[in-house]
């Protein structure tokens, strides 16, 4: 069973907390998500050491360090927050003995140990011995069986976070109990990433509507020629039975340039403005279009106006350029929950077992009250 961090007792608190947190992103809306845990936690007087990653590095590479995101958490959190710039497991584990309740370490790029991607069970036993238990707060993480995600947990009492909470809490709420009608909005540059979502939401959702890349991968299946447009070629098969579905809604007309389709079309955007004012849940992963050059982002933003403005939906969006649209907008803070993933949403809402989640369910470590109780039950 998950352990949740909100309900920890304080004995379960004491000593150094390893948290994961998610700095691979250029903007610092993940890591604010996760604010909440880290000042949670100091102000309980548990040291702090967090585990995160940028990039996708082979070794050390000095300009994926983690240097100005450490600067950047205590400029966020109005915290003292030092760097650890080495891996020198024991000179760490001394260097935060030695340092008062409360302090706030960030451990360099995790992911320049070849063991992290390995999910290396002699890495998580280093990283476990640094601390008394930890906190995954990492849900755009979490779809990943990597050591600080994984692994770790068999090591220590392990807790979800604030962040990761939240998640859990509003994504189930889409999948188990939704108030219908239920739109799903489907687009973004990557079509491939897509079919398990749409597939999952089948029976579920009233209407899927798409664009973007998935859009022109269903035309192509369809037969339907897109020219030089952004589509999977190579699994276009994979969306032969997607067609099929009697929810699934294609763009009427799109806006062309050259030889490529670049947005849906005023058709389109009608037609799918109005399922979105019908609604009373609606999901969006994913822009309509080559939404960061105009004119080309208005399929896009009549989508997240539509949304933004029925105020009795539940609403629901995730994915890096989604995200970082609604927030040039000013958008993001209409909807009901904005989710920190990316591949971990997709494969969440899919309804695929994400590594990170189901090893905080299946952490069999004791917390120390749990230990105390066991104690006292045999005395």
């Amino acid at each position: 069973m998950m352990k949740f961090l909100r309900k920890a007792k304080s004995s379960d608190l004491k000593g150094v907390a390893i948290v994961a947190l998610d700095f691979n992103t250029e903007d610092d809306w993940r890591l604010k998500a996760s604010i909440p845990t880290v000042r949670f936690l100091s102000k309980k007087g548990s040291k702090v050491l967090i585990l995160s990653h940028k990039g996708r590095p082979k070794g050390i590479e000095p300009k994926l360090s983690l240097r100005k995101d450490a600067i950047k958490l205590a400029k966020l959190t109005g915290l003292k927050v030092s760097f650890i710039n080495n891996f020198n497991f024991r000179s760490i584990k001394n260097r935060i003995a030695e340092a008062p309740r409360a302090s706030v370490f960030v451990l360099e790029n995790i992911r320049f140990l070849k063991g992290e991607y390995d999910n290396s069970p002699r890495l998580a036993k280093e990283l476990a011995s640094l601390g008394d238990f930890y906190v995954n707060d990492a849900f755009a993480n979490s779809h990943r069986d990597d050591a600080s995600v994984d692994a770790i947990t068999r090591f220590l009492p392990s807790f979800a976070g604030f962040g990761l909470e939240g998640e859990l809490f509003h994504l189930s709420k889409v999948m188990k109990k939704p108030k219908r009608p239920l739109v799903l909005v489907v687009g973004g540059g990557k079509a491939d990433d897509k079919v398990a979502l749409i597939k999952f939401f089948k029976n579920r959702a009233d209407y899927i509507l798409t664009g973007g890349a998935a859009a022109n991968t269903l035309l192509l299946a369809s037969g339907y020629d897109i020219k030089s447009s952004l589509a999977d070629r190579l699994g276009a098969k994979n969306f032969m039975d997607i067609l099929k579905f009697k929810n699934l809604l294609l763009p009427l007309d799109y806006a062309v340039s050259g030889d490529k389709i670049l947005d849906i079309g005023a058709k389109t955007v009608e037609l799918y403005v109005s399922k979105i004012k019908e609604a009373k849940t609606v999901i969006w992963n994913g822009p309509m279009g080559l939404f960061e050059e105009k004119p080309f982002h208005r399929g896009s933003l009549a989508v997240a106006k539509a949304i933004a403005g029925n105020r009795k939906c539940f609403s629901v969006a995730g994915g890096g350029e989604t995200v970082m649209f609604l927030k040039k907008h000013g958008l993001d803070k209409k909807f009901t929950f904005i989710s920190t993933g990316g591949g971990a949403m997709l494969d969440f809402l899919a309804g695929k077992k994400l590594p990170g989640i189901s090893a905080l369910e299946n952490s069999k470590a004791e917390t120390r009250s749990t230990k105390s109780e066991t104690r006292n039950k045999f005395q």
